[in-house]
């Protein structure tokens, strides 16, 4: 049984960086593709990135394009996410999710697998 944990979020200062992580225990996730989403109260589950299962492919949600770097380290069944310039905007519960069905996922419905998500607070 696969399991994803993230962790890394916190309260930041606008302006701020946090680096969030996703470890994968039960099976290696070498060969799926992953994805973080973020969900804001009353908002719906929005995509921020994702990653191809061999790396070289990280598409990004416009919001996030520029500040935000995903990567992964395949060998340690690890994901990543690396958020600069954080604005009060992103404050929100951040999720990593794993699929096996799609080469790159753009939406939740795509993704089979959560972890329970870490809450990032930016303040202003």
């Amino acid at each position: 049984q696969v399991q994803l944990v993230e962790s890394g979020g916190g309260l930041v200062q606008a302006g701020g960086s946090l680096r969030l992580s996703c470890a994968a225990s039960g099976r290696t996730l070498r060969l799926y593709s992953m994805g973080w989403f973020r969900q804001a109260p009353g908002k719906e589950r929005e995509f921020v990135g994702a990653i191809s299962w061999t790396g070289a492919r990280t598409p990004y949600a416009d919001s996030v394009k520029g500040r935000f770097t995903i990567s992964r380290d395949s060998g340690k069944n690890m994901l990543y996410l690396q958020m600069n310039s954080l604005k009060p905007e992103d404050t929100a519960v951040y999720y990593c999710a794993t699929t096996q069905n799609y080469a790159l996922g753009y939406d939740a419905s795509q993704y089979e697998l959560w972890g329970q998500g870490t809450q990032v607070t930016v303040s202003s």
